[in-house]
């Protein structure tokens, strides 16, 4: 049986989501770390509400393809649930996991999104909260930085369309964190 290349990188993807390089954490877990990551937190106070994902899986070989399932909030109540996958074509090979959260800056941004059709377009970046390390992500041109671990990291971050994407490393052997090419799903909370 000959095998695709979407078909390896799904695989790859779930290896490394079964080896434990991604820790499983609960939705309340993600959004502490999000809350603890420095200027992270002040999107908490100051946005109409926000999506989170606590571990969106990605693996490729030449193709690549993430999947993560989430939750969708409005002034911190839970309004409906949401799903991103992402493929890509190009030089790449490896796997990662990372948590994602999206703020949304006004009922307008979150419309967009609930729209059940919403993608990333070109230029749009997250910005990467990782361990130790310092890392360069843009929104529209805005540089980041963070230093420390997931649980006290320092972050800096701006809208772009109405929306600010951060993320937090969880383990894998790519590098980055592209939301280019993002697709969503959303459904209402009955």
């Amino acid at each position: 049986m000959k095998s695709s290349p979407s078909r390896v990188a799904l695989v790859v993807a779930a290896s490394l989501l079964g080896t434990g390089a991604a820790r499983a954490a609960s939705y309340p877990q993600t959004i502490a770390a999000f809350k603890n990551a420095g200027q992270s937190a002040d999107f908490f106070k100051n946005s109409y509400g926000y999506a989170v994902f606590p571990t969106v899986g990605e693996g490729s070989f030449i193709v690549g393809a993430a999947h993560g399932d989430g939750r969708v909030y409005a002034h911190g109540v839970r309004v409906g649930t949401t799903a991103v996958t992402q493929l890509s074509v190009g030089f790449q090979a490896g796997g990662k996991a990372f948590s994602e959260i999206i703020f949304f800056k006004d009922q307008q941004a979150l419309d967009a999104f609930e729209s059940g059709s919403f993608q990333f377009g070109a230029g749009v970046s997250a910005v990467v909260i990782t361990a130790g390390a310092s890392a360069s992500a843009d929104t529209s041109g805005t540089q980041a930085s963070a230093s420390g671990g997931e649980d006290n990291a320092r972050v800096a971050g701006a809208y772009s369309n109405g929306m600010a994407v951060f993320t937090i490393a969880k383990g894998g052997l790519e590098g980055g964190a592209s939301v280019e090419g993002e697709k969503f799903s959303y459904h209402a909370k009955p």
